[in-house]
């Protein structure tokens, strides 16, 4: 199984364009880079990006995916050429969309996924804090989420998983705080989770990280032949891609981690951002590649899973669980089983 590539395009005003079997891309008609075709598997393009006619075409021909995001990292369009895919998968999912028990149980596992990832963040920032107040005050947090796991099971409606989730993530949040260092509090501290726009650092540069992590999870999907508009966790809505949120649960404790780790080594500072009219905060210039080339670094550690004898990198954990999603849906396996890191 190979880590699919995805080339990430940040420089304000580049453009794209076809040369030969090549991605050639300018910045003011000057060649900064060339891309093998071969060696993409995504193609995204952050803020003010143009292409080349003949280039969307050939990336349609070659089954690669074009994505549009705008200078925030918010989901704009995506391109992409003929729905390729198992029918009747894709048909087996939309039956167990509509059937209420397997999608309580998927749901379920989805939050589990997310809120015991998201604690493991918590107890490994209690384990490192300097002060015992803040260490006290994390391992309460973590102590709130492990409630919200054991409420879990006895929801019984989607309404009520989703409140379980809501909670644990207002008390996750508030602890996320002080896990940031001690100097870049003040520039970084979060009032709960913003978006559409993000009104803090924080927040700016988690929706960046997760719209990466989005575009992951939906090319998965559909590398295991599933629809990433029929979810289960998240209600349908047309435009929504609800089975990538859905799927993607499970990863936001892993960018949350990267942007504690930017911020505590002082590789994205206060100064990175710009404030817009209206109050939104957005990821500036050379931070956004900084962010970039972090994640993609991410990408290539490796993990244990818990279903396989070998190291994964951590990349390729959303093509495993797109397959093992697949499988609950099939009825191959009792349920679904979220990633769970240690």
């Amino acid at each position: 199984m190979q880590l699919l590539n995805t080339l990430y395009v940040t420089t304000p005003e580049s453009y794209l364009r076809l040369e030969n079997d090549t991605i050639r891309i300018e910045v003011e008609r000057e060649i900064r880079l060339r891309v093998p075709l071969h060696h993409v598997g995504a193609v995204v393009c952050l803020g003010n990006v143009g292409l080349s006619t003949p280039l969307m075409h050939r990336l349609a021909d070659e089954g690669v995916a074009l994505v549009l995001l705008d200078g925030n990292g918010r989901f704009k369009a995506r391109i992409e050429g003929g729905v390729s895919g198992n029918v009747l998968l894709r048909r087996a999912q939309h039956d167990r969309s509509m059937d209420p028990a397997f999608t309580l149980d998927t749901a379920r596992a989805c939050v589990a996924g997310k809120i015991r990832n998201a604690r493991q963040v918590l107890l490994r920032g209690a384990r490192e804090a300097k002060a015992a107040e803040d260490a006290a005050a994390i391992t309460r947090g973590a102590d709130d989420l492990a409630a919200s796991l054991r409420a879990l099971p006895q929801a019984a409606d989607l309404d009520v998983v989703r409140g379980v989730e809501g909670e644990a993530a207002r008390q996750y949040f508030a602890a996320l705080n002080l896990l940031v260092r001690v100097d870049a509090r003040d520039a970084f501290r979060m009032d709960g989770r913003t978006r559409r726009p993000p009104r803090d650092r924080m927040n700016a540069l988690l929706s960046f990280l997760y719209s990466m992590w989005m575009n992951d999870c939906r090319s998965a999907l559909e590398a295991a032949g599933l629809d990433p508009q029929v979810g289960f966790l998240h209600a349908l809505r047309p435009g929504r891609a609800a089975l990538a949120l859905d799927l993607m649960e499970e990863f936001r404790p892993f960018a949350d981690r990267l942007a504690l780790t930017l911020i505590n080594r002082a590789q994205i500072d206060a100064d990175d951002f710009a404030e817009r009219e209206g109050g939104a905060v957005l990821l500036e210039g050379d931070a956004r590649k900084t962010v970039v080339v972090a994640y993609q670094e991410r990408k290539q550690e490796e993990l244990s899973h818990p279903l396989l004898v070998q190291p994964v990198a951590l990349g390729l954990l959303p093509l495993i669980q797109a397959r093992l999603l697949a499988r609950a849906i099939r009825g191959e396996t009792e349920g679904y089983l979220p990633f769970l890191t240690r």
